[in-house]
Order: C-alpha cells, then sequence, then structure tokens
C-alpha cells in the first residue's frame, strides 16, 4: 500500500504543472513514511486512506525543508539537503507549495480529518517556533521540552493514528493516545541518537543538537545530575562547535550518571502504555511500530 502512497504525491505533484516544483522534489530523500504506515494500520486501507497518508507525507515533507533552513542543516538522510543545494528561498517555496497542495487535497477528503490535521499543522508551526525560542539560552525545564517535542513532532503521528481512526469508524481517543505517545517516545529516541550515533548511521553530523542550541532530554537531565560547577561547565557548551576535549567531557558525564539509559527508558515507558492500548484493540501490526521506535539506530 506504501507504493500507492508514493503514486499518489507524484500524481499531487504532477498536477501542479511545474516542472521546478517535480524535480525538486525528486530529490528528497524518502523517510519511514511512518505516518502513511500508521494511517493504513489503523484505517485498515478504507476509503481515503492513501490520499490522507500522501497529503501527511507532503505536510511532513515540507515542515523538514523548513527545518532544515531554520537549522541551517546541509545533511538530510545522507544525502545535501534543498537548501544546501539551491538555497534556501527554493527550500521554504518548495514547503509553502507541499503545504499549500495538502490543505487543499484535503478538502476532498473528510471534514473531521481536514480539521485533525490541520490543527497538528498548526501545533507544528507552534513546535518550530518554540524550539527555535528555546535555542536562544540552555533550557534545563523538562515540560517546556516535552511540551516542544509534542507540537514539532509528535502532534502529526499523533494525527496521522487518529485521522486512521476517523476513516475507519474506530475509537479515535484511544488512536490518538498511541500516537502521541510513540510520537513523544519517537522524538527522545532521536535526541538519544544525536548523542549516541555515529554520523554515518545518522545521516547528519553527531551532536549537532547541542551545538544548535536544543537542550534536549539528556542535556536536562544530566545538568539535574551536575555540581554547581559542573552545570557552569555544561551551560558554557551550549550552542557552539565543541573540541574533542569538551566532546569527551560530556560523554564522560553521560556514562557517568547513566543519563543515556534513564532517557530510554522513559521512552520506553511511553511506548508499553501505547503497546497495551493496541494489545486491547488487537492490532499486533501496531505494536510493532511502538515496538521500533524503541529499536533503532536512526
Amino acid at each position: 500500500m506504501l507504493n500507492a502512497v508514493e503514486r499518489k504525491i507524484e500524481q499531487f505533484i504532477a498536477e501542479l504543472n511545474d516542472e521546478n516544483s517535480s524535480n525538486l522534489y525528486k530529490q528528497i530523500p524518502h523517510g519511514k513514511r511512518l505516518r502513511a504506515k500508521l494511517i493504513l494500520l489503523v484505517s485498515n486501507s478504507a476509503k481515503f486512506a492513501i490520499e490522507t497518508s500522501a497529503v501527511v507525507e507532503m505536510i511532513h515533507a515540507a515542515s523538514l525543508l523548513h527545518d532544515d533552513v531554520i537549522d541551517n542543516a546541509f545533511i538530510r538522510r545522507n544525502k545535501p539537503s534543498i537548501n544546501a543545494i539551491y538555497g534556501d528561498k527554493s527550500a521554504i517555496m518548495l514547503g509553502d507549495i507541499l503545504y499549500s497542495k495538502g490543505f487543499y487535497e484535503l478538502n476532498n477528503i473528510n471534514v473531521e480529518v481536514s480539521k485533525v490535521i490541520s490543527n497538528a499543522v498548526v501545533q507544528l508551526s507552534l513546535g518550530e517556533q518554540n524550539d527555535v525560542i528555546m535555542a536562544k539560552e540552555f533550557n534545563s525545564n523538562r515540560d517546556n521540552y516535552i511540551k516542544m517535542i509534542y507540537q514539532k513532532t509528535a502532534s502529526l503521528i499523533e494525527a496521522s493514528a487518529e485521522a486512521g481512526a476517523i476513516l475507519a469508524n474506530e475509537d479515535r481517543e484511544i488512536y490518538k493516545t498511541y500516537g502521541k505517545n510513540i510520537g513523544i517516545a519517537f522524538q527522545m529516541i532521536d535526541d538519544i541518537l544525536d548523542i549516541t550515533s555515529s554520523a554515518d548511521t545518522l545521516g547528519k553530523p553527531a551532536m549537532h543538537d547541542f551545538k544548535e542550541g536544543k537542550t534536549t532530554l539528556p542535556y536536562i537531565y544530566l545538568y539535574e545530575k551536575l555540581d554547581d560547577s559542573d552545570k557552569f561547565e555544561l551551560i558554557s557548551f551550549h550552542a557552539k562547535d565543541l573540541n574533542n576535549d569538551e566532546l569527551n567531557w560530556l560523554l564522560d558525564k553521560f556514562k557517568e550518571h547513566n543519563i543515556i539509559e534513564f532517557c530510554k527508558n522513559e521512552a520506553k515507558e511511553l511506548v508499553v502504555e501505547a503497546s497495551k492500548l493496541m494489545l486491547k484493540e488487537g492490532n499486533e501490526a501496531l505494536l510493532k511500530i511502538a515496538k521500533d521506535m524503541i529499536d533503532r539506530d536512526f
């Protein structure tokens, strides 16, 4: 069914009748298509599931195009980003085109689905804004971090699961909760992998987040464990290029205080809650997706 989603996206792009947009879109590397998988699996491939999946993946692609510009990121999934090759203006405009086409196609699907997806995009945009604001200084507030990653990442995953439930006339609250939990866990694991994985595995520079000013969960929990002197040292590293000694200092402190494992366990708790919901629903495929949130290296 994912092949059908890809064909539908290609159709939507072709309908723009714009060669430049088509050529640019072809150069965006495909991701895991997690959101499309959720819609297809929750909806049991109900009517409009393909169209909804295509729209959501176009919206997700648009958000990444804008994200790369905001973060000055020149690598996306081991390939040069659109902004790296063609500049920020091209990346922003392509993102706007994908957003606009996606919203146009939502009008042909379902009013409730349109509301859910549109609200998620509002949340996503607010999350992106909050991410930028929070990067201006070291953030030690866990609640602010959780709110931001819910908005920026989990909201669209949550909306995908809920939209699938609407299309299939299933209990939308159950699947909404499932999507929110795995969405937050997904971002937590991403933030952990930024610290623990190599640049080749990640498809982007390792430990890039902290350099960009992002105080993710491991740094927040590390800050809580450190004495005043080491807290000052940690904050001094925020949003700067770190040399090998400074990077090793961070890695040693993470290990000393068992921070990475602690963060993984928090993500696992969310996945366990999501899995319990799917056990009741008898949906083994969604159980596997929840498990895969944790058991991955990129």
